[in-house]
């Protein structure tokens, strides 16, 4: 019964729709799309935050130069008024004056007259005129102009009427006959009893202030207390107004023919000026001069102390500093957002490498498992085949090989930890120096001096290249050997050795005589077995050396034709007998710490190069060394010479 199902339910399985897996491609550009967005929106974000900080801090630089420009241009206006107001005073003292205003003849009215004339231009005012009680004008500085002030009444100017109230008047108005308006300043004049005698009146016209103020580029203007525009740099904006006045007040004023028949215009700045304090921004709603329609002004105003009610108003551009501001701030936003974007970049790319590179090593991995086992297997099948003593025979020859190379490596290792103190000394000295020299470029950098700088970055340069001939040495003696000989520079291998020992020699004070550099033998030897080899011997002559002040070791070659002998010498206490014939056998040692395999395995080394190793005495006549004879222990090590055109074995650091 069990079996007659089963046909059905395998039916239904393959039936049941498969819902396709979501690809990957999918996810991965909906991550991109959206990290895409974010990145741009914080671009925006960034643009957006410097350009409103750039504007904010250009407006205030700009408000600041304004302020500046507005002091200067109201000190200005005002010496330009205090220069007149005392000539109308002095004008009370004068004689002339007052025998005009007594009954003078017209002889005497005629000589005022020119005096008036003489100083109007001396002094630069538009007009000095003299008015009687009444307000008749007796005398004026224009008396030969057609529109002269001379016999007009001007009894209904404020200026008069203030003059007899309070004895002195300041009016802002148009002139009745010439039509040019200007700054009246009256003074009365009374005689001896002090009874009033008529009143003096100078007018002031600021068309040489003005056409100054047209030079700048930045409109400037001055209101009254109505903020009717008195003067200023546009002569189109005489007698506007900052808001519109109540029709009672512009009625008032044009009765009074103080502005004529003004039709008092907003000035075309929106929003008006009456609703915009200093320090903030308008648009010009025309063209001005030097300025484009809507561009932005920056509003400083500035009360004129000595006359009451007037404010002078400076309108500064502010595009040029403000888009200038935004630019740079742009830019510097931009330009440390490409560099974010790029360090980011770099770290996703390199991080898109590591996990390719993972990937790959995982390919690698399994494809190496899978061939060892296949390999494996086969070894294992040809094995079964193979008697069991010749299988354990092979085993045994294998593991005492890899005991050997262990053992060379173990022994080259050790040596390598007694090396490894001095040479850290060595390097730190060189590293020191580096730390100095960096500090003394940034100083002289900072001063601007680029010679020294670029002298002290040469000397830290060929530091670091002492440094990396030291750590190569280093790096390369640590390395395991191969086991190919061949043709191989003896001084190239002395030199190592004599390096990686140098600075434990120079810490014990010990001497070390080397052979001159031409002396170059090419010897059967693999180069870094053989620096073991040397290395080996020097530390041995410098352990005995340990605690001696005139420690000293030689190193010397001879040629013997077929064979080169060195010879490492040293002035200690020297090699007992038993010692000597004892010094090649296994865990023989007469250090303290030594194991008694140093000199076993450098003598297996040279013997696999073909050569020999022994210990020998200093006076031995059958060791002709060529420094003579010597004192101490004296090993000699002896090459076999290599046929020249075979390639040379060097170290790779």
């Amino acid at each position: 019964m069990s079996n007659s199902r089963l046909p059905n339910s395998g039916s239904q399985i393959e039936s049941a729709p498969l819902l396709p897996p979501r690809h990957p491609r999918s996810r991965a550009w909906r991550f991109w799309a959206v990290m895409i967005v974010l990145a741009a929106g914080i671009v925006f974000a960034v643009l957006h935050a410097a350009t409103v900080w750039a504007r904010e801090d250009a407006i205030q630089q700009a408000a600041i130069q304004a302020r500046s420009a507005g002091q200067i241009n109201a000190a200005l206006l005002r010496n330009n008024l205090d220069k007149f107001r005392a000539l109308p005073f002095v004008l009370t003292r004068d004689v002339d004056v007052r025998a005009a205003l007594q009954g003078a003849s017209a002889a005497q009215i005629e000589s005022l007259d020119d005096k008036l004339d003489t100083l109007s231009h001396g002094v630069g005012a538009s007009a000095i005129y003299l008015l009687d009680k009444k307000g008749l004008a007796v005398a004026a500085s224009n008396w030969r102009e057609p529109a002269t002030f001379v016999g007009v009444d001007y009894q209904f100017r404020p200026y008069f009427q203030g003059s007899v109230i309070n004895g002195s008047a300041e009016h802002f108005a148009l002139g009745t006959v010439s039509h040019e308006a200007g700054l009246y300043l009256s003074r009365r004049v009374d005689d001896a009893n002090g009874a009033m005698l008529g009143v003096v009146v100078l007018k002031v016209d600021f068309r040489d202030l003005e056409s100054d103020w047209r030079q700048s580029n930045a409109p400037i203007f001055v209101t009254d207390g109505h903020g009717v525009v008195l003067l200023g740099s546009i002569p189109t904006w005489r007698f506007d107004v900052l808001a519109p006045l109540p029709p009672e007040m512009a009625q008032s004023l044009r009765s009074s023919l103080q502005f004529g028949d003004a039709r008092f215009q907003t000035l075309p700045l929106s929003p008006p000026l009456a609703q915009v304090s200093t320090g903030q921004l308008v648009r010009a709603d025309e063209a001005l001069p030097l300025v484009p329609k809507g561009a932005p002004l920056l509003h400083t105003t500035l009360p004129i102390a000595e006359s009451p009610g007037w404010t002078l108003h400076l309108l500064s551009p502010v595009q040029a500093a403000i888009g200038q501001a935004t630019a740079n701030a742009q830019l510097a936003a931009l330009l440390a957002q490409s560099a974010l974007a790029a360090l980011i970049g770099i770290l996703l790319y390199r991080r898109h490498l590591n996990r390719e590179r993972a990937a790959q090593q995982a390919a690698i991995s399994s494809q190496l498992a899978s061939l060892v086992d296949e390999r494996t297997s086969q070894l294992l099948e040809v094995n079964e085949q193979l008697h069991d003593e010749m299988d354990e025979r092979q085993r045994t020859e294998a593991r005492l090989h890899t005991m050997q190379d262990e053992l060379v490596q173990a022994s080259k290792l050790a040596l390598l930890g007694q090396v490894a103190a001095g040479v850290a000394h060595e390097i730190n000295q060189p590293v020191a120096a580096i730390r100095a020299y960096a500090d003394n470029a940034s100083e002289f950098l900072r001063r601007r001096d680029y010679d020294s700088t670029k002298e002290n970055l040469g000397t830290i340069a060929s530091l670091t290249d002492r440094i990396g001939h030291i750590t190569g040495e280093l790096r390369a003696f640590s390395r395991k050997a191969g086991a190919s000989v061949g043709p191989t520079r003896l001084i190239e291998a002395l030199e190592g050795a004599l390096l990686l020992v140098g600075p434990r020699a120079r810490r014990q004070g010990v001497v070390l005589q080397r052979p001159p550099e031409q002396q170059d033998y090419l010897v059967r030897a693999n180069r870094v077995r053989l620096e073991q080899v040397l290395v080996n011997l020097l530390q041995n002559a410098l352990e005995a050396l340990e605690g001696r002040p005139d420690g000293r070791v030689i190193v010397a070659l001879q040629d013997l034709g077929a064979t080169v002998q060195v010879y490492v010498n040293d002035n200690g206490p020297g090699l007992s007998e038993d010692a000597r014939a004892r010094l090649f056998t296994p865990f023989h040692t007469t250090k303290p710490e030594g194991l008694g395999l140093g000199l076993v395995i450098c003598r297996d080394i040279v013997t696999e190069f073909g050569g020999d190793l022994r210990a020998a005495q200093p006076n031995d006549p059958s060791f002709p060394t060529p420094h003579g004879p010597g004192i101490g222990a004296m090993f000699v090590l002896t090459l076999r010479r290599a046929r020249p055109g075979h390639p040379v074995s060097t170290l790779s650091s």
